[in-house]
């Protein structure tokens, strides 16, 4: 597992009641990683560290073995892009200029759009099937149009790394499958390295290559699916009780019922 980005003893506080502490984290390159656990167990905020987004309060994030903290602005926008949870700005835009936008980190200041950024923007409307809706006005698209749009937007960038902060939120199940497919395919014909957070357990486990397990505030595990799920894990941090199958070379987790009242009389 050939490392891209590494966290070492980071350490953050953002609240009194939160608190990274200790954490060690390596993500893969070429690989979809994705980060699950409980709410407020700090995932969103390591995708923030790891952004550059928030500053850790001690330790190192390192991006290719070098420090985050010497990239210059443009340069770590050449290399990394987010998906922040639900964006909803620039809802009157033409889709096609928001995807533009994308190739923002690539030009100086007042150059124009050239020609092959024209040809790079049409790569991400073709790849997230959006080419017959380049100019419709983003507020008429539906959800799942519309995060594809932001999404064609970050492959607009064009970073060898993908960040996306619960991608899935808000869409009914056909376009949370949907985008996760195209992920699952801009990782294997692209070889992007694509970090996420989910909250389907299911989800994770089909297209992830590696899980990092979340819970207040530190790394409890890490792994393939198959080293990660277990029914001991599902219970100490999510509670639940869960029988665990393989279905075509997939694990598939089925809930049976919460833990959380377990000890209660």
């Amino acid at each position: 597992m050939k490392p891209l980005i590494e966290l070492q003893n980071v350490h953050f506080s953002r609240k009194k009641d939160f608190t990274l502490e200790n954490i060690n984290l390596i993500i893969p390159e070429g690989k979809i990683t994705t980060l699950i656990g409980p709410n407020g167990s700090g995932k969103s905020t390591l995708l923030r560290l790891i952004m550059r987004l928030l500053k850790p309060d001690q330790g190192e994030i390192r991006l290719k073995s070098r420090p985050l903290a010497d990239y210059s602005p443009k340069e770590l926008a050449q290399e990394m892009t987010m998906l922040s949870q639900s964006p909803d700005g620039m809802l009157d835009v033409m889709t096609r200029d928001l995807v533009a936008y994308g190739r923002l980190p690539h030009k100086k200041w007042l150059d124009r759009i050239g020609e092959e950024d024209e040809s790079v923007i049409d790569w991400a409307l073709r790849v997230t099937n959006l080419t017959e809706l380049a100019y419709r006005p983003l507020h008429t698209l539906s959800g799942g149009e519309r995060q594809r749009a932001w999404l064609a937007m970050a492959l607009a960038q064009k970073t060898p790394i993908l960040l996306l902060d619960e991608p899935t939120t808000y869409l009914d199940i056909a376009h949370q499958l949907e985008l996760l497919e195209l992920l699952k395919k801009l990782n294997g014909e692209y070889g992007l390295t694509i970090l996420l957070v989910l909250h389907d357990l299911n989800q994770a486990a089909r297209y992830s290559d590696h899980i990092v397990t979340c819970a207040d505030g530190r790394l409890v595990q890490s792994g393939t699916p198959h080293e990660v799920f277990t029914e001991a894990l599902l219970k100490d941090i999510f509670h639940i009780r869960a029988e665990l199958a393989e279905i075509g070379g997939k694990l598939r987790i089925e809930p049976v019922a919460s833990t959380r009242f377990d000890n209660l009389d």
